[in-house]
């Protein structure tokens, strides 16, 4: 008997590169797809905006969000075409005013999202400038989605729609997270900021700068700071005894470990003993998973940054198939993630691809939790999906997906130019992502052989 598959009115939240991806793998299973992005054009996080806001900790409930964490200089810290989706490898265009490198700058990143969403034809699917204001189960087990145009005039307030699934891709880059529990915080008198508003070094001039976070990141603004800063301090928890000490290319950047206290008079001391007078804290400490808009009924909470309980980091087993997250995974080659967790969310709302019981999947996500409280991995590192200490080319959680849906486990130069990477980032290279051979890209074919993509510059 011939498998019956359903299509579904599927809701997505989000056009940035997680919305138009499961945009794309929804309609592919025949779903009928609307896409609410409450800005002016699609990206998500890769819309670069010199705009921060007003409180630089991102601590005012009442403050204007601006919704990208971009800085000026950014390039992707991974390679393109490990960041690149299967159905559309990111590979040079040949166009003019496209930056052609390995690791190219985020308005690259940008352009070739908008290239996928031209290709797949995604721009018909997505509702501009529309703020989703609230999400909620109704009886019989469709969706009530409530939202309303921003920047148009109000008076017929907030529309409703029904829809027999919500795929939430609202990304995690908006809401700042920060370092607490640093004594003497509340009294020293310096500057704080997060680095979701850090735009270009100019504000740091001549300054003592200390950097908390160990993140790429972190390791990328402090070297940019570094070079018109009086000194830059990037202290960490992560025990990293390797990098302690001077940098080896900046003689006015050290890494030590952990801030033991922040000081009334300015100063701050670390944990190896040693201290400076600081003009600046900036905190490079990630950002907090955040859906206002959702009202589940307490089936899912964030719980010190921890959204579940999720099955795959995907299902909240009460819920599922009708409520579903693509992009909660950290640490991973994302755009390949997002691209295998909407594959399988896809086929599995038109009924392809069955979910076990609730109760199987609530078995499931707590010997998961167990396994991470035994590994002694934090509650907020829920949704890592590599940890540093991973063996090269371990993808256990793509190759799940992959399984799945029954399509080609992780390429091995995937694996192997990730595992590459990230072990160039940790020893702070300075000039890793211009250390590649850029006539050569590994891509594979549609028959899933492997080639070199080149290209002359």
């Amino acid at each position: 008997m011939a498998l019956q598959l359903t299509s579904k009115k599927v809701c997505v939240i989000g056009g940035g590169a997680a919305g138009l991806v499961a945009a794309h793998e929804l309609r592919k299973e025949g779903h009928q797809v609307v896409v609410f992005e409450r800005g002016s054009q699609l990206g998500g996080v890769w819309v670069y905006s010199p705009e921060v806001e007003s409180d630089p900790l991102g601590l005012d409930p009442n403050r204007k969000i601006v919704h990208t964490s971009l800085y000026k200089s950014l390039r992707t810290n991974l390679p393109r075409e490990v960041m690149g989706f299967r159905d559309f490898p990111f590979v040079p265009t040949g166009k003019p005013n496209r930056d052609s490198r390995r690791f190219p700058s985020h308005q690259e990143v940008l352009r070739y999202l908008e290239d996928f969403a031209e290709k797949f034809e995604l721009n018909k699917l997505i509702r501009y400038q529309t703020e989703v204001r609230d999400v909620r189960l109704k009886e019989g087990g469709n969706w009530m989605v409530k939202y309303r145009r921003i920047g148009e005039d109000d008076e017929g307030g907030e529309v409703d729609e029904i829809y027999d699934a919500v795929v939430v891709c609202s990304g995690h880059l908006t809401q700042p997270r920060i370092a607490n529990n640093i004594p003497g915080i509340d009294v020293w008198p310096g500057k704080q900021i997060h680095s979701h508003n850090f735009r270009t070094p100019a504000p740091y001039k001549d300054q003592v700068v200390v950097i908390i976070g160990l993140s790429s990141s972190a390791f990328d603004i402090s070297r940019e700071i570094a070079i018109s800063a009086k000194e830059v301090h990037i202290t960490t928890r992560v025990e990293a005894k390797g990098i302690f000490g001077q940098h080896p290319v900046y003689q006015n950047l050290w890494v030590h470990p952990m801030i033991e206290r922040a000081h009334e008079d300015g100063r701050v001391s670390f944990q190896d003993g040693t201290e400076v007078l600081a003009d600046v804290i900036l905190h490079c400490t990630g950002y907090k998973y955040y859906f206002p808009f959702l009202d589940t009924a307490g089936a899912v909470n964030v719980d010190d940054n921890r959204v579940g309980p999720l099955y795959k980091h995907i299902f909240p087993p009460t819920l599922a198939p009708g409520l579903s997250f693509i992009g909660l995974p950290m640490f991973a080659a994302h755009f390949f993630v997002l691209e295998l967790q909407s594959k399988w969310t896809a086929g599995v709302l038109s009924g392809r691809f069955p979910l076990p019981s609730k109760e199987k999947m609530m078995e499931d996500i707590e010997a998961f939790y167990s396994e991470l409280e035994a590994k002694g991995i934090p509650k907020h590192y829920t949704h890592r999906i590599h940890d540093y200490t991973d063996p090269p080319g371990h993808f256990e959680y793509e190759d799940w997906l992959a399984t799945q849906y029954g399509c080609p486990l992780t390429e091995d130069w995937r694996r192997r130019m990730f595992s590459a990477t990230i072990a160039l980032v940790f020893k702070q290279t300075e000039t890793y992502r211009d250390e590649w051979d850029n006539y050569d890209l590994a891509i594979d074919t549609d028959d899933g052989v492997f080639k070199l993509f080149s290209w002359s510059q």
